[in-house]
């Protein structure tokens, strides 16, 4: 597959000085980088509950609305076409 140049070129630029630190320059950069990422938690929120009033349903405004009584779109400001 390769030719007897080539791998002895591939094992000579493998075994080289500056590929071997720039290698262990990477791993060790990693690990740092690994143990960061490990050590760092998140704080934990505290959830707030906030409590609401249960609204009670009005009363139907049966009678009042043919009288003229307030209703919601009046409450708006909304004109009926």
């Amino acid at each position: 597959m390769f030719s007897g140049s080539t791998v002895e070129l591939l094992k000579q630029v493998i075994s080289s000085w500056q590929v071997i630190a720039v290698t262990i320059a990477l791993v060790l950069y990693m690990q740092i980088v690994f143990y960061a990422a490990r050590s760092y938690h998140r704080p934990k929120v505290k959830k707030v509950k906030i409590k609401t009033k249960k609204i009670k349903p009005e009363a139907e405004a049966g009678p009042e609305e043919a009288e003229g009584g307030s209703s919601s779109n009046d409450e708006l400001g909304l004109e009926e076409d």
